[in-house]
């Protein structure tokens, strides 16, 4: 049996970004988040929401924020785990149980967000290259995903 993978490996144009998963915290969204890297789901997905100061977000592979996975919405797995620079979260719609395949990586502190997003991962090498991220509503150039897979 093969050991479930414990790092997340986003590679930008910068360079590598590493997140430690969390399954410990929201395992059904770990396990979305590994299988759709592992498929290629993310690959050239662009970051399509950055606002400095706050988060990156991505994972919509129609770039406009509305699109998701085939896979069916995943029910909420909030925590108390804070919302703090480099935390990986669940992006979702008004309803809890939305999340699909988005998620947002926090640029900076944004504890107003703990216990409404579930938390999946944090990045422990390459927060220098989600800080150079195009910023914008949609940035005008915006960065991508050149690749994503499991460790």
């Amino acid at each position: 049996m093969s050991e479930a993978p414990s790092t997340l490996v986003l590679s930008l144009d910068g360079g590598d970004v590493r997140i430690r998963l969390r399954p410990d915290l929201a395992p059904q969204h770990v396990e979305r988040i590994a299988t759709l890297a592992d498929r290629g789901f993310y690959d050239g997905v662009v970051f399509h929401r950055v606002i400095d100061g706050f988060m990156a977000q991505g994972g919509d592979p129609s770039g406009t924020g509305t699109g998701g996975s085939d896979e069916p919405d995943l029910p909420a797995e909030f925590s108390r785990e804070p919302h703090v620079r480099g935390v990986c979260s669940m992006a979702r719609t008004m309803n809890p149980n939305s999340a699909n395949s988005q998620f947002f990586i926090c640029l900076d502190d944004a504890t107003f967000l703990d216990g409404q997003y579930t938390v999946w991962g944090e990045v422990t090498e390459g927060m220098e290259h989600v800080d150079a991220l195009p910023k914008g509503e949609p940035p005008r150039s915006p960065g991508k995903i050149v690749k994503a897979r499991t460790e």
